[in-house]
C-alpha cells in the first residue's frame, strides 16, 4: 500500500473554534469572527533554447490578510484608520495566527507589516442581523513561520 498511514483520524480534525487571531503585543481579538491569510504566488515562465518544455520561475507574490470582526465596542483599529484618513499616515499593524491542535501543538505564525488594503467597513448594519466589520489588508513583511502543529 503507498499511503502507509491510511484515512486521517478525524478525532484530531481542527475546526474554527481551534485558531485565534492576536494583536502584536499579544492580545487576544476576541471581537474577530473569522480570519484568512493567503499568498497569491505570480510566476513568470521561461523555456531555454532546445528545451522543449515551459518552466516557471517565482516573480513575486502577495500576502493578504482579511478578517470579519464582530462589532462590539471601537478599538486601535478603527481608530488608525481614522487617523490614517485625517493624517494621511498608513498604520502598520502586526498580528499572529494560531491555529491550537488536540494534542497541545500550536501553529503559529507572525504577520508584521500589516497595512490597510481595498475595502474596509466603517458601518454598516442591517434588520436582524450581527453587526460586523470586514477588514481587508496586505501583509508587506514575509511571514513568519514560528511553530507547526503536528498529528503525533
Amino acid at each position: 500500500m503507498y499511503n502507509n498511514r491510511g484515512p486521517q483520524d478525524t478525532r484530531f480534525a481542527l475546526t474554527g473554534k481551534d485558531a485565534a487571531l492576536y494583536n502584536g503585543d499579544g492580545v487576544l481579538l476576541a471581537t474577530v469572527e473569522n480570519f484568512q491569510v493567503q499568498v497569491n504566488v505570480t510566476n513568470g515562465t521561461y523555456q531555454p533554447l532546445g528545451d522543449a518544455q515551459e518552466h516557471d520561475v517565482l516573480q513575486s507574490y502577495k500576502v493578504t490578510l482579511t478578517a470579519s470582526q464582530i462589532t462590539i465596542e471601537d478599538d486601535y483599529l478603527i481608530q488608525d484608520v481614522f487617523n490614517m484618513m485625517h493624517e494621511g499616515q498608513q498604520p502598520d499593524w502586526t498580528f499572529q495566527g494560531v491555529v491550537y491542535g488536540r494534542n497541545g501543538s500550536t501553529q503559529r505564525m507572525n504577520y508584521r507589516g500589516c497595512v490597510p488594503a481595498g475595502n474596509i467597513d466603517l458601518q454598516n448594519a442591517s434588520v436582524g442581523d450581527i453587526i460586523k466589520r470586514a477588514w481587508n489588508m496586505t501583509v508587506n513583511d514575509p511571514p513568519e513561520l514560528q511553530s507547526l502543529l503536528n498529528a503525533a
